[in-house]
């Protein structure tokens, strides 16, 4: 699960610094928020709580999210700190589910480079 354009956002305080004063949008699956970085690349931060179920639910849905942005990295602008934090829903949602969502808040926020909705088709 290489990324070319993305490290890990790590620190607690660049969290918390992102969640007041980022940009956010939500669905029913996940919230993104997104502030510019100022860097020549961007930094990716998943968020699971403990109330979306042990370890295993929790990595696995960690994982998905990871996986949904690494296919679709290519299509996100470059220079953004990027947080997704998943709701309950994304327990039981299919990955085709998750995919769109994610991607129709990162449009919502203007971070996507793709602004058709068949651009990400396979």
């Amino acid at each position: 699960m290489i990324m070319k354009f993305t490290t890990p956002l790590i620190n607690n305080h660049e969290f918390r610094r992102l969640y007041s004063k980022g940009r956010s949008a939500a669905t029913q699956y996940a919230v993104v928020y997104c502030k510019r970085n100022g860097k020549s690349f961007n930094r990716l931060g998943i968020t699971v709580s403990t109330k979306l179920g042990g370890a295993v639910q929790r990595n696995r849905i960690r994982r998905r999210l990871k996986e949904v942005y690494r296919l679709n990295e290519g299509d996100i602008s470059i220079g953004y700190d990027i947080v997704l934090v998943a709701r309950l829903k994304s327990r039981h949602a299919k990955f085709s589910e998750l995919e769109s969502t994610v991607l129709s808040i990162l449009r919502i926020l203007g971070i996507s480079r793709d602004t058709s909705a068949e651009g990400n088709a396979r």
